[in-house]
Formats: C-alpha cells, sequence, structure tokens
C-alpha cells in the first residue's frame, strides 16, 4: 500500500491516473476521481494545459495555412506537410510526460506548465 505524503494522500492507482492525464480528454478521469492525491491532481491538471496547448496550436497552424494558400494560390498546402511532425512532436512530448510522471518527477514545458498550477 502506499505511503501517504507532504503533498496528500497517495493513490493506490497514481500511475494508471497519470497515463490518463496525458490522454487528452481522459484527464478529466484523474481530475475528477483523485481528488486527495496532489501529484495527480497536478498531472490530470497539466495534461488539460497541454490540451487546450495543442488545440489553439492546431487552429492557429490551419488560420495560418488558409490563409498562405490564399495569398499565394498553394503555397498553404506546403504547410500541410508539417502535421505530420507535429504530431509525432505531441506524441512524443506527451510520453515523456507519461514516463516522467510515472517515475515520480513532473515534466515542465515552459510558458505553458505554469498554467496547472493556477486553477
Amino acid at each position: 500500500m502506499a505511503e501517504p505524503s507532504a503533498s496528500g494522500s497517495v493513490s493506490s492507482n497514481r500511475n494508471v491516473m497519470i497515463v490518463l492525464a496525458y490522454l487528452w480528454l481522459l484527464a478529466l478521469v484523474p481530475l475528477l476521481v483523485e481528488k486527495e492525491d496532489k501529484e495527480v491532481q497536478w498531472h490530470a491538471k497539466h495534461g488539460i494545459v497541454l490540451m487546450v496547448a495543442e488545440i489553439i496550436v492546431w487552429i492557429a497552424l490551419g488560420i495560418f495555412s488558409t490563409m498562405l494558400g490564399v495569398v499565394s494560390g498553394g503555397l498553404g498546402c506546403l504547410i500541410s506537410f508539417l502535421y505530420p511532425i507535429i504530431w509525432i512532436g505531441i506524441l512524443v512530448l506527451h510520453i515523456m510526460a507519461i514516463v516522467k510522471g510515472v517515475n515520480g518527477s513532473r515534466l515542465i514545458v515552459p510558458g505553458v506548465s505554469e498554467y496547472a498550477s493556477k486553477f
């Protein structure tokens, strides 16, 4: 059985909840279920913040490629070749966050992670 720490009580299924925290919308499960485990709460909030940041990036990239396509007559289509690279980058980011979380630490993303502590 897990021992409680100074950050609150420790959940017996902490690793599962940390993995769920970084699976986009499934981050709501640990956020709503594990209210007593402060570390799981942080990872769930961090997962939600990352999801929102990724949605903003996708919307901005879509607007940029559309505008570039209209202005240049098709150059925006070349931007679409970046989409798989960005998806792989996001997937790697989530895997790194899961591995660090399961090992007891946090992945800090500059400019994004600070918002996990604010809500």
